[in-house]
């Protein structure tokens, strides 16, 4: 615990602990709309937005987020259309984002720690700056995700009853595109661009194991990231390992102790629980 005496350590817990908050809220979202991996396409265009950041001498953050922002809302809008599925949209992401960002930070002069940066997360190089990006957006899309709750599980759910309903249905669609960009941008420092969509994913699927409803899923999932975050961290810190794959490992390892512990929590009710007695047999009646 003496590492946390350090300010660049506090900065490493306070950013991840938002992250593993707002990651989560907004995850809930796109397992529902069956999109769990979007987090990756998304963040391997911003790999591309990167590398054009680090090739033009701009700040590769800002670049990520117009570059992810363009990504997200695109597919969004191939799968709204119709025109292909969304796997194949997310395929096509996947590949041109990751062989985009590949081409353009090898034309730049960026040395592979500066591109490990962003793949894997450097949480303790974060600056007081980037610190207060995180927090300001993470905040927003925690607040944005809370808020519009309602109307987003709506369109998540069933988008043509949210239609029928008088919803907003493309301006909340775009809505999530646009915070699951800022969101795979932000994290960047964090976990990286290939690890942050186990961070939207993994605790919404822990907690889809022990609840019911959707307000307690969120808010089970949003606690679970938040406990991923600072334990994470704190793994690292202590056993010196890498911070991003610590939290990630430690979402996982939550995921299967409660998948786990609930199969033996239903096996053993099943056995305490008593069979039920056969029904008795009609006697036939003869009539004479």
């Amino acid at each position: 615990m003496e590492l946390f005496q350090y300010p660049y350590m506090q900065r490493a817990l306070i950013g991840a602990l938002v992250i593993g908050l707002a990651a989560p809220a907004l995850g809930i979202y796109l397992v529902q709309r069956r999109l769990a991996l979007i987090g990756d396409g998304v963040g391997h265009v911003a790999l591309t937005g990167v590398g054009a950041g680090l090739l033009l001498n701009r700040s590769p953050v800002l670049v990520a987020v117009i570059a992810a922002t363009i990504g997200a809302i695109a597919i969004e809008i191939v799968r709204a259309r119709g025109r292909t599925s969304g796997d194949l949209a997310l395929a096509l992401l996947f590949y041109g984002g990751i062989a985009g960002g590949v081409l353009l930070v090898g034309l730049s002069d960026a040395t592979s720690a500066n591109l490990n940066a962003y793949l894997f997360g450097s949480l303790t190089t974060i600056s007081p700056a980037d610190l207060t990006t995180i927090a300001v957006l993470g905040a927003a899309i925690l607040v944005t995700m809370i808020a519009l709750r309602p109307a987003l599980f709506a369109v998540s759910h069933d988008e043509e009853y949210a239609r029928v309903s008088g919803l907003p249905v493309r301006t909340l669609n775009l809505l999530i595109a646009v915070a699951t960009a800022v969101t795979v941008t932000i994290a960047m420092r964090a976990v990286g661009v290939l690890l942050i969509s186990a961070l939207m994913v993994v605790p919404v699927a822990t907690a889809q194991q022990v609840t019911r409803g959707f307000r307690s899923t969120m808010a089970a999932a949003m606690a679970l990231g938040l406990f991923a975050a600072g334990s994470g961290v704190w793994v690292a810190a202590t056993a010196d390992t890498a911070p991003g794959a610590s939290v990630v490992l430690v979402a996982i390892a939550s995921f299967l102790v409660v998948a786990v512990a609930g199969g033996v929590w239903r096996a053993l009710r099943r056995r305490a629980t008593p069979a039920a007695a056969p029904a008795p047999e009609p006697h036939e009646v003869v009539l004479g």
